[in-house]
């Protein structure tokens, strides 16, 4: 079994610019690619920045002018910043293991560590990322986001969670490309403050568990949780 090693220094008044953060990214990649270190994970939290990935339109940036930085990962544009936990695992997938195979691990960890939060979150068919239900006239919201990139048979760039970012950051732009669902945080749907760093204590034993590769029994899809419905104990009376 694997183990990764997550360095977390930059969160708070150490938050790390984007940029300084992909070059780190980018000596690390290259490091475990000559074996030179094993699986390691970024844990951080960014001052305010949008960043668009390969498929983002032109439309979906924002509208105010806020500057963007266009990278080489997949997906669409996003926010990063204060009150989001971003990690960027830097692993060497196994041969057996494929892309999408990763990427679901990354979601099953954020969705595990939701529920360690009190938040019940699930996968959307057809759209990446970690969401909740949709609820009264509330939409389903996105509440964590994946793009990565995959060079050399090893991983960079990685997911966001957002613990207790400000969500006036979201209305100005399309987030991830989708403009028919919302964004959330934890802190929103929990009813209390939710910290970054609880928030990384939460995703990294998960995380850790789950790209050691080992087989696992993925959460259930949002669609398959409202089908289920609660479930009521046989002989259990039923209250109305």
């Amino acid at each position: 079994m694997t183990t990764i090693e997550i360095l977390d220094d930059w969160y708070g008044a150490n938050a790390i610019d984007y940029e300084d953060a992909w070059e780190i990214q980018r000596s690390l990649h290259a490091q475990r690619v000559a074996d030179e270190i094993g699986d390691t994970a970024m844990f951080l939290e960014h001052p305010p920045v949008y960043t668009a990935g390969r498929r983002t339109e032109p439309h979906e940036r924002p509208f105010d002018g806020t500057p963007v930085v266009d990278v080489d990962r997949g997906g669409k544009i996003t926010f990063h910043g204060p009150g989001q936990l971003v990690g960027y695992p830097i692993t060497k997938l196994p041969s057996h293991v494929l892309v999408v195979d990763y990427v679901r691990r990354v979601e099953e960890a954020m969705i595990r560590a939701a529920a360690d939060l009190g938040v019940t979150t699930g996968r959307v068919q057809g759209r990446s990322g970690v969401w909740v239900a949709a609820s009264g006239v509330r939409p389903e919201r996105k509440v964590g986001a994946i793009g990565i990139r995959v060079s050399r048979g090893v991983t960079m760039h990685g997911f966001s969670l957002n613990a207790d970012v400000d969500l006036a950051f979201y209305e100005r732009f399309v987030p991830c490309g989708i403009a028919d669902a919302g964004v959330t945080s934890l802190s929103a749907e929990v009813g209390r403050d939710v910290t970054v760093r609880e928030t990384a204590r939460a995703v990294a034993p998960h995380l850790a568990e789950l790209l050691a590769w080992e087989p696992y029994s993925p959460s259930p899809d949002l669609a398959e949780q409202v089908e289920i419905g609660p479930r009521v104990p046989v002989g259990s009376p039923v209250i109305r």
